[in-house]
């Protein structure tokens, strides 16, 4: 992982800020939803930088200041935090239409570090700036509360899956979780390409690497799963289904 100190953030080009929330092809998954055409005029404005985050660099790092939101425009992130021994633990998986940064809003700093898992953009949002729009458009502030709450939501199914599920049952949920989301971006729900190492999944989901990549064999063999290295296909939805179902009971 790479430890390199974010760089510069560069005005975007009168060319990219045709391309910034007006006619962003994620506008209904991230912040502007709802907004009329001079409300989209003033946001373009906020959102006037995107930086570039190269694979395995940080976005931010634990304890940095906060200053802005990132909107995952391009690429794939995870959040992570590190023991005093050294071990890193994945706290989540990010995409494009995501939110990152919300950590750092209760403390002023962030309190986990966002790393790239592949070559990624971001849309810049100044923290600052979008509390002084939001009292203006009071549907960016109903939205921006909806994606705290989805966030919320997701931190809670997170600690269910760890205190209640076997090992089979998280990794199935994980999938199918993954499948939804790349879902709603328009990619196949059922052909998964994993940014993500089995290692990472494993501190995720609370599972040692052994157990993940058991599981990952189990599914195989079962043909629920089509796994080759990182090229997942999810063969029997219905199986994955009835795993986080019969948890749930």
């Amino acid at each position: 992982m790479s430890s390199t100190a974010p760089a510069a953030q560069r005005p975007l080009s009168a060319t990219a800020l045709k391309a910034a929330c007006s006619s962003c092809g994620l506008r209904e998954l991230c912040l502007p939803v709802g907004f009329n055409e001079a409300e989209m005029q003033r946001l373009d404005g906020l959102v006037a930088q995107r930086r570039s985050i190269k694979r395995g660099e940080s976005l931010y790092g634990t304890g940095t200041r906060f200053e802005a939101l990132y909107a995952v425009r391009t690429g794939f992130f995870k959040t992570c935090t590190s023991s005093e021994d050294g071990r890193e633990h994945v706290t989540g998986f990010q995409m494009a239409g995501e939110l990152l940064g919300l950590d750092g809003i209760g403390t002023d700093r962030h309190t986990c570090a966002a790393v790239a898992l592949e070559d990624s953009q971001v849309c810049v949002i100044p923290y600052a700036e979008l509390e002084g729009l939001s009292r203006d458009f009071p549907e960016l502030q109903r939205q921006f509360h909806r994606i705290m709450g989805r966030e919320i939501v997701r931190d809670h199914g997170v600690m269910m899956l760890l205190g209640s599920m076997r090992a089979e049952e998280r990794l199935a949920a994980f999938l199918l979780n993954l499948a939804q989301r790349l879902k709603a971006r328009g990619y196949s729900p059922s052909a998964l390409i994993l940014r993500m190492t089995r290692e990472e999944i494993g501190t995720y989901l609370g599972l040692k690497l052994e157990t993940v990549s058991r599981c990952f064999s189990k599914f195989h063999e079962d043909g629920v799963l089509k796994v080759h290295q990182r090229h997942v296909e999810i063969v029997d939805e219905a199986a994955l289904q009835a795993l986080v179902s019969g948890a749930a009971t």
